[in-house]
């Protein structure tokens, strides 16, 4: 009796879970996290956008950075100095040519220890040579999708947009489906921006004349203001901090009242935030982001706890832009938009609709033939297959699955099986009242004999859904979760719950079992 209990009360949970979404306005009478389904791009409406991840300027940049490291691991004071001369950056490949050919073995060593299997190193004579190979160029564009693909996410769920869709396509490009978005033209700025921050010791000893002919001293960059381009501040090229150190930003409002960006920095950021404020007090240092200045305040005094407040006359929507770029991360590589698409929601509208009357349509013919056919198991096959439909838009929007005109599809061909589920048991019923046997004795032995052939159909399409799930992408994706969830619902409401209602109806009595009719 206890289990039967269970297998009702999971059934009528499940149509719990439905109600929200079959009847909007009862939403507000359930708790939070039993809401309605979501609906997806083609039938809400909204943005589409299609990125690509700029790999080639991410390389370009990866072998200025190789070329600054191997000079700084040559003239390292403290393991020696090796000399060197013709030091060249040719297409991402890194070379040199070393003064003394002795130093071949240790110079080739000590690049090793710097960059372990990163880079291929070769020689030739007394020149070293320091490239990456096409493995790990593929290596590396492949994290940087990767990569890419979670900061905009993180971007976008730190908006509170409602259900977007962010995957990869093609191996270097994004695609990102925001339902119920009307104008993307903010979301696609904030997304695009690299967010890379970095801090710099401001120059003092450039002179305006300098400034005012471009031309900047070795070491030093002249970099535009964020809102004036026309003022550049002189910034030494050496990194003091990184903003990959930071742990946390978020919008804030200074003593004046006005919105600032507070910044925590982890325990690495922080040491050497700590050193930069104390070593320079009464020095001017830049805040850069993305290679323009965001502030160049003067350090008053050592700042040792690793917070730091950036100020620079933002409004509030931009304090909190700023946080949600920082909080994210940096991108590795730019993203260029290369496909953009706004989808109205008529045609979603319309949609649900002509899907509202084939859906009702289909699904009185299915319930008439099985009454027809089967007349009292028809009516318990009925209420069977339509707790399957409710139990399949519960779970799907407990789960957060986002529904699509694919996932319609899923949901159709769902119950499509659920009745070839339901008319196995009862035909094998048909046979074993044929071969003599007692209506009680003809239920258990159809629902028992039919059980392996239902479960062999059924694990059969989870595997290909599972499949399509894994190898697939956008639409075949969201076909292949409500296939996934149909199985697993058909499986309980054709071999549980419709076993107890037939038990239930039967009462432990050989009642006549109408629909059979034994041809003499």
């Amino acid at each position: 009796m206890l289990k039967k209990l269970m297998v009702i009360f999971v059934a009528v949970f499940g149509v719990l879970l439905a109600v929200p979404t079959m009847v909007p306005s009862a939403s507000k009478y359930f708790p939070s996290w039993m809401h309605p389904i979501s609906l997806g791009l083609d039938l809400k409406g909204g943005a589409q956008l299609l990125l690509e991840v700029d790999t080639a300027t991410m390389f370009q940049e990866k072998s200025v950075q190789l070329y600054d490291e191997v000079r700084s691991a040559m003239i390292d004071r403290d393991k020696g100095v090796i000399r060197f001369s013709n030091l060249r950056n040719n297409d991402g490949v890194v070379s040199l040519t070393l003064r003394e050919g002795e130093d071949m073995s240790h110079a080739k060593g000590r690049l090793k220890s710097v960059f372990g299997t990163t880079v291929d190193i070769s020689t030739s004579g007394r020149t070293i040579t320091l490239s990456y190979s096409d493995k790990q160029r593929e290596e590396m564009a492949a994290d940087a999708l990767a990569r890419s693909i979670e900061i905009v996410r993180r971007r976008i769920d730190a908006l509170g947009t409602k259900e977007p869709s962010i995957q990869s396509q093609g191996g270097k490009y994004i695609l990102v489906q925001l339902p119920g978005v009307d104008n993307p033209e903010h979301i696609k700025e904030l997304i695009g921006q690299t967010a890379k921050m970095t801090f710099h010791l401001v120059n003092e000893n450039v002179t305006a004349e300098q400034l005012a002919s471009g031309v900047a001293p070795a070491g030093t960059e002249f970099l535009p203001y964020m809102e004036s381009a026309w003022n550049r501040v002189p910034v030494y090229s050496r990194v003091e901090v990184s903003g990959e150190s930071l742990k946390d930003s978020q919008a804030d409002f200074d003593q004046n009242n006005m919105p600032v960006v507070t910044t925590v920095f982890d325990t690495a950021g922080a040491r050497r935030f700590a050193k930069l404020t104390t070593e320079h007090v009464n020095e001017r240092f830049a805040i850069v982001l993305d290679g323009k200045v965001l502030s160049a305040p003067t350090i008053r005094e050592p700042i040792p706890g690793g917070r730091g407040q950036i100020s620079g006359g933002f409004t509030l929507q931009g304090a909190k832009d700023l946080a949600v770029l920082l909080r994210s991360g940096a991108l590795p590589a730019p993203l260029q938009v290369i496909e953009e698409r706004t989808v109205g929601a008529g045609l979603g509208a319309d949609t649900i609709a002509q899907g509202k009357v084939g859906s009702a349509i289909g699904v009185v013919f299915v319930l008439l033939f099985m009454i027809l056919v089967y007349h009292a198991f028809g009516i318990i096959a009925d209420v069977v297959l339509l707790v399957n439909l409710a139990m399949i838009i519960g779970v799907s929007a407990l789960m957060g699955a986002t529904l699509t005109l694919p996932g319609i599809a899923g949901i159709v061909l769902t119950l499509g099986m659920a009745v070839d589920a339901n008319i196995l048991p009862f035909e094998r019923i048909r046979d074993e009242i044929r071969s003599g046997a007692t209506p009680l004795r003809a239920v258990d032995h159809g629902f028992g004999r039919s059980m392996k052939t239902v479960l062999d159909g059924e694990l059969t399409n989870l595997i290909c859904a599972l499949i399509l799930f894994q190898f697939g992408a956008g639409p075949i994706r969201g076909f292949a979760v409500t296939l996934s969830i149909g199985v697993i619902t058909t499986l309980f409401t054709c071999l549980m719950l419709s076993r107890v209602l037939i038990d239930w109806y039967m009462g432990g009595k050989n009642k006549k079992i109408g629909y059979i009719r034994i041809k003499k």
